[in-house]
């Protein structure tokens, strides 16, 4: 079902509001280097400072931009089930290929609360679900055994890990359906991932690098792991400084470096800091620019 490389996509913003134009070009630029589909209103798009209104607008002209040449999976999730729920219906309406929903944030609930929260979404999609697993972010771990009982529900298809943690991600995939798929929510653990059985990932990089990426796992996954693994160690340093701060700060400078966007964040999030660290990010960026890693 999903398989491959999944850029999780920035929102342009200028003055404030979202700029479609360079929205459309990044899309383009997408489609054309291969990737299996976008995820619009996830963490990197800025999706919990985009208004309803927004959220579903962008959700809409992405599916007519993509006009099914990808997939495009829309970020439907929320702390509150019933807002989630509402996302999800009307995602599903405007024809997303699937939804990717998130741990309910700030709430804390245990185990059994999002095991029903994820079953009252899936119960109400009629797209294929992907369960976002990132602890870092909601401080609730969505632990093996819960999707193994999230994965018997027949729209729940298939999990973003983004725990780091290879163990974990391995118990998952031990205790769920072979047609059930996990990708990694972690560029720099892409190909470990791929190693113990993952199908992908859902990537930050990719933004900027969608034909480098595309190119590392559909290497990896025809099984020439050596010249995957040579590009895998040519954009590590890229995976490592594409967090140097809180995702997307980082990504969106290096965009606007590169002309896709302008540098406009919206609080709270700010732009890149100077200094050391966003120095050598934009020269290791430049540099495999230069190389022709696009």
């Amino acid at each position: 079902m999903f398989q491959g490389v999944y850029t999780a996509v920035i929102t342009p913003f200028r003055q404030g509001k979202i700029d479609y134009d360079s929205y459309f070009k990044i899309l383009e630029n997408q489609i054309r280097s291969g990737v299996a589909g976008v995820v619009p209103c996830g963490t990197t798009g800025e999706s919990p400072t985009l208004s309803y209104a927004e959220h579903k607008e962008l959700i809409q002209k992405t599916v007519k931009v993509v006009a099914g040449k990808i997939q495009v999976i829309a970020g439907t999730g929320s702390n509150s089930t019933k807002e989630a729920i509402e996302l999800t219906e009307s995602a599903c309406t405007d024809g997303v290929d699937g939804i990717l929903t998130v741990n309910p944030y700030y709430n804390k609930p245990t185990q059994e609360g999002m095991f029903r929260h994820f079953t009252e979404i899936a119960n109400v999609s009629s797209k294929p679900v992907m369960l976002y697993n990132i602890p870092g972010r909601t401080n609730v771990n969505l632990l093996p055994e819960t999707v193994a009982r999230l994965s018997a529900h027949p729209k729940i298809a298939a999990i973003k890990e983004a725990t780091g943690d290879l163990g974990q991600m391995a118990k998952v995939i031990a205790a769920t359906p072979s047609d059930f798929d996990l990708l990694s929510g972690d560029d720099n653990l892409t190909l470990p991932v791929l190693s113990i059985g993952g199908r992908g990932v859902v990537s930050v990089v990719s933004n900027l690098f969608p034909r480098a990426c595309v190119d590392m796992v559909s290497l990896y996954l025809r099984g020439d792991l050596e010249a995957s693994k040579k590009i895998y160690y040519k954009l590590l340093p890229v995976f490592i400084n594409a967090f140097i701060e809180t995702n997307p700060i980082p990504i969106k400078a290096a965009m606007s470096w590169f002309g896709y966007c302008e540098n406009e964040l919206r609080l709270p999030m700010t732009s890149l800091s100077e200094g050391s660290p966003a120095d050598n990010f934009k020269k290791t960026v430049f540099q495999l620019k230069e190389e022709g890693i696009v």
